[in-house]
């Protein structure tokens, strides 16, 4: 029986990586990886030499034919996305899907590490039993109606926005009084952590536009 390891990998910091995550993947067949370019940087820091087939969100039949018939044909593969963990908004959810319906018999293993949803969550200091994840929200179509969610939320809601993005958020925030959890290149050298309303993090990220490069999370607070 085939087994597809679903590997979280390092989201800026490469020591954060498992000893488990390592193992597997000297011990399966192959790597899906979203980017086999970024993936290498990883592959080579611990000097592991796997061969990698690329899984994205333009894979097309013919990307999961292949998979399949290596799973079939009893193969191990690792899936990992550039960053964090598989199915947390990328295409990894669409594949483990495939695999349920087509090949069931593969036995699905999940290698849970690092993502910036529980990273956050983690240094925000407020309570988290409860929370709304949107994951990266629309650049156009449903955007304000989501919008409308998150500030009639009555719980914390947490969301993805890009570097392209996160002023428009925030001053689509702006009416709202609620308390922001912002985070910057998490794990990474130029981490930040911002907190304060959507007025008081705008107008610090308006002052310098290196503070607006890289990946963001917010944690709107609606208790």
């Amino acid at each position: 029986m085939s087994k597809l390891y679903i590997v979280a990998t390092p989201i800026g910091n490469l020591e954060d990586i498992t000893m488990r995550a390592i193992r597997v993947f000297g011990e399966v067949d192959l790597i899906l990886a979203e980017d086999k370019r970024v993936s290498r940087k990883l592959l080579d820091h611990y000097e592991i030499k796997k061969e990698m087939l690329s899984w994205h969100q333009h894979s097309k039949i013919k990307d999961w034919q292949k998979v399949k018939d290596l799973l079939k044909g009893g193969k191990d593969i690792a899936l990992i996305t550039d960053a964090g963990t598989p199915g947390v908004s990328d295409p990894g959810g669409k594949l483990i899907e495939l695999v349920l319906n087509e090949v069931p018999e593969t036995e699905i293993i999940p290698l849970p590490g690092p993502s910036s949803l529980t990273a956050i969550i983690s240094v925000a200091g407020v309570p988290m039993e409860r929370f709304l994840f949107l994951g990266y929200l629309p650049h156009k179509k449903g955007r304000q109606t989501l919008f409308t969610q998150i500030k009639d939320s009555t719980i914390p809601v947490i969301f993805f926005e890009s570097v392209h993005r996160i002023m428009k958020a925030l001053d689509q925030l702006l009416d709202c009084d609620r308390q922001l959890i912002v985070g910057r290149e998490l794990t990474k050298k130029f981490e930040t952590v911002y907190r304060g309303t959507a007025k008081e993090v705008l107008e610090i990220l308006s002052k310098d536009i290196v503070q607006q490069k890289g990946e963001f999370v917010i944690i709107v607070n609606n208790r």
